[in-house]
């Protein structure tokens, strides 16, 4: 922080004023006066530390991992005032959690001032605390705040000791540096985490024309790297940037589409910032600094926790240190501050990750895959529908790729029509789907149906089956028009097979979606009377998913997206009945007639007379 900032005077003030009133008032203004005296010895208040052997080794390709922050620590290194124990015990947090699966701890970023004068005996007191990550080979980087060189300078000022503790020589050897700008004032670290390459871009307190230079080349060497920026001075509070944070926005950030995040310190109280770039995508702008607060900030540590399956960043701030001494007993302030909850300190930032990084870092779309890897042994049917113009009516017959006969005619109610779509699940094998158009009342539609004599029409799958389909529903799908519309049926009913239980005029077997658009398969098992039925949870509008339902000749497993759902009957049940009639797809009938067609789209549909591992579904 720079106390010649014309803001900060009066913040520090009103910070001390209201620290002190607080303290009059729970009667501790005199034990934190002799706070630094009462408290123990560095190292004894320290967290355990773990072993000194071992390698650092983060799950690189996990999907969650964490990615750890540490901003301004310059009252701990303040002259005769040095205190290493709070640092040290955020970076044996690191050590002792990083491995967690929980926490998977990829880097460290220090946000710069590090120390208040930038004296030689200060940088070397927390060079020193830094050793226990260079014993493991942690990558880390750090970067110069204004108090750790002379303010008015740029990253052209030469020889500090800031730069000859924590220069590029420190660095050289660990895996992830990837080098330094001439001056040695600004590094780049490249680590992996959820299978790729990602940056940190650590810029000095104030960048030369040489620095802007260097950054750029930097990103331009990286085309497809995402990058989080780390610098001292940016955001100023929530929604704005200082007069340099504007500056380094227009001249690096704006046109550079890998930088996603910003992390700063400098300023308090903690803030945060969305811009959107020339690429008309949002740069989240993160302003943390705790200098303020107790013991200096006690070295607290921001958690970004990155969870590329759920697309969101989980944000936490805490004290290492203080976690570490609450064995012993807390003070007042500390345990108030050994965790942050405010909105500024605890938060998720939702990223789609994919969308948000296609634009340097496309991910190259699946092909698709011929039919005749699709054909595992037992497939009795296989229908796509790829090659074919968007829009294009559906006439004639669409064949079953399996060769087994269960070709498909078209059905229309209501003089509705089907249409070819070349939309289609990210995984699935064909590149193409039906568009269906149902509406309940009148109905209106048009659907598919096997031919007679199919061989499907018979089958009964007493040793167990696999039926699989993707579909996806339109923004405008409607419940009272459209629920209750079957993806695959087989038409005939309970009544006409001798099964009288439940209701007989329900359909012998179902894949449909309810009026919650939850996935059911309903269907009269050759060893029961009544309907057997898996109920899935509701899926999305304007999504593709991925049904299977799989019997293994003695129970029924419904999956979405290759996931169990909860409501699977554990009762005993065997095949299929059947009377002889055709399949639907897209189609539902009820007491013998067709009473609803589907609204939306369907994709691969295949069915295999064995049960499949889901290693063997077709978005796999």
């Amino acid at each position: 922080m720079c106390t010649s900032h014309a803001q900060e005077p009066c913040e520090a003030a009103q910070a001390c004023a209201g620290r002190r009133s607080f303290l009059r008032a729970t009667a501790l203004l005199g034990a934190a006066a002799t706070a630094s005296v009462a408290l123990p010895p560095a190292a004894a208040e320290a967290a355990p530390a773990q072993a000194a052997s071992g390698a650092w080794r983060p799950d690189t390709a996990s999907r969650r991992f964490t990615l750890a922050v540490m901003p301004d620590t310059q009252y701990l290194f303040d002259g005769p005032s040095i205190d290493k124990a709070p640092v040290e015990a955020s970076l044996r947090y690191l050590l002792e959690h990083g491995g967690d699966k929980g926490e998977n701890i990829v880097f460290l970023s220090h946000l710069g001032d590090l120390t208040q004068n930038g004296a030689a005996a200060e940088c070397a007191a927390i060079g020193e605390a830094f050793e226990l990550l260079d014993r493991r080979g942690v990558g880390y980087s750090v970067l110069a705040g204004n108090h750790d060189v002379k303010s008015s300078t740029t990253d052209q000022r030469g020889a500090t000791p800031y730069l000859d503790t924590f220069g590029p020589r420190r660095f050289r050897g660990k895996s992830s540096f990837g080098g330094a700008s001439p001056d040695g004032y600004n590094t780049v670290h490249l680590f992996r985490a959820a299978g790729r390459q990602w940056m940190v871009l650590a810029l000095d307190w104030r960048l030369s024309d040489q620095g802007y230079a260097w950054a750029k080349d930097v990103l331009a060497a990286h085309p497809t790297t995402p990058v989080v920026l780390t610098t001292h001075e940016l955001v100023v509070e929530d929604d704005t940037l200082s007069e340099y944070g504007q500056l380094l926005w227009d001249r690096l950030i704006n046109d550079h589409d890998q930088i996603f995040l910003t992390l700063n310190g400098h300023y308090w109280p903690a803030g945060r910032a969305t811009r959107k770039n020339a690429a008309g995508h949002d740069v989240h702008l993160h302003l943390t600094n705790y200098q303020n607060r107790y013991f200096g900030g006690a070295a607290m540590i921001r958690l970004y926790r990155f969870d590329l399956d759920r697309d969101v960043i989980d944000v936490e701030t805490v004290s290492p240190w203080i976690l570490g001494r609450a064995a012993k007993g807390l003070n007042e302030l500390e345990r108030q501050e050994i965790e942050l909850s405010g909105d500024v300190d605890r938060f998720s930032v939702g990223i789609d990750f994919a969308d948000r990084f296609s634009g340097f870092a496309p991910v190259p779309a699946r092909p698709a895959r011929p039919a005749s890897e699709v054909l595992v042994r037992g497939t009795v049917a296989y229908w796509r529908f790829d090659g074919h113009d968007d829009g294009t009516a559906v006439s004639g017959t669409v064949r079953d790729l399996s060769g087994r006969g269960n070709d498909l005619t078209l059905v229309t109610v209501g003089g509705g029509t089907l249409g070819w779509s070349s939309d289609h699940h990210p995984d699935q094998p064909g590149h193409g789907s039906l568009e269906f158009r149902g509406y309940k009342s009148p109905l209106k539609g048009a659907c598919l149906r096997t031919v007679d004599g199919a061989p499907l029409n018979s089958a009964t799958f007493e040793d167990g089956y696999t039926l699989e389909a993707f579909y996806r529903l339109p923004a405008d799908w409607d419940p009272a028009h459209h629920a209750w519309s079957g993806l695959v049926s087989r038409t005939g009913t309970g009544g006409a097979a001798g099964k009288t239980g439940d209701d007989p005029d329900e359909p012998l077997a179902t894949l449909s979606l309810s009026n919650d658009r939850e996935p059911q398969w309903a269907v009269r098992p050759l060893n029961q009377e009544g309907i057997a039925t898996n109920w899935g949870q509701e899926t999305p509008l304007e999504t593709w998913w991925h049904l299977a339902v799989v019997n293994d000749g003695r129970h029924t497993t419904l999956y979405v997206e290759g996931c169990p759902v909860v409501r699977n009957p554990k009762a005993r049940a065997v095949g299929i009945t059947s009377v002889g009639l055709p399949w639907l797809l897209g189609g539902y009938e009820y007491g013998g007639k067709i009473d609803q067609i589907l609204h939306g789209r369907l994709g691969d549909v295949r069915i295999v007379a064995r049960a499949l591992p889901v290693s063997s579904f077709m978005n796999h």
